[in-house]
């Protein structure tokens, strides 16, 4: 498990939740154990720490930026200081480093996507925002953020579609007509 599954559950399950609870705050227990360095029986994992530092900026947008991390965790000295600078960064504004392409081309591996079906199976029946994510479980992050601006898209472009029918509507009963010349 790596960047790819952490932000495929992150963009499917953690914060379509977290943006419908709509919370007054954000409270982290910073582990970082998944970062990668930890040896397997300490975690195993192999996020980075930028993937920490792209987590956090999408909590930052909860909770009016009302955010609060608590270190709690991590064995390898080195992985935790770099995940920390990561998230400090990310809680001070400043830019990041980005993501690299082959992660946000990547899909998620078969088990992730697995564990993840079930969590919505289970979720969606009480997180209503959870039955629109399962359409983009198995995509990578640059599909999903593809996906989202299509949609986005189609529906502005519908909705304006609306608001010039209503429009032409109002404008035919209000408008008066010139009569033609009779000649």
């Amino acid at each position: 498990m790596g960047d790819v599954e952490y932000l495929a559950a992150f963009r499917t399950v953690v914060m379509p939740i977290a943006n419908e609870f709509a919370p007054d705050v954000v409270l982290v227990s910073s582990g970082f154990d998944a970062v990668d360095g930890h040896a397997p029986p300490l975690g195993g994992y192999k996020l980075t720490a930028k993937c920490f530092g792209y987590l956090t900026r999408q909590l930052m947008a909860l909770a009016g930026g009302r955010l609060v991390l608590a270190l709690e965790g991590g064995h390898d000295l080195t992985a935790i200081c770099d995940a920390s600078e990561a998230c400090v960064s990310a809680l001070l504004g400043n830019e990041l480093d980005p993501i690299p392409d082959e992660v946000l081309q990547q899909r998620p591996n078969a088990n992730a996507v697995h564990s993840m079906e079930k969590v919505l199976e289970i979720q969606s029946k009480y997180w209503r925002s959870l039955q629109r994510s399962a359409s983009t479980l198995g995509c990578s992050l640059s599909e999903a953020l593809r996906r989202d601006a299509d949609e986005a898209e189609t529906v502005s472009a519908m909705a304006s579609l609306s608001v010039a029918n209503k429009h032409i509507g109002k404008r035919a009963e209000e408008e008066p007509m010139e009569e033609d010349a009779v000649m």
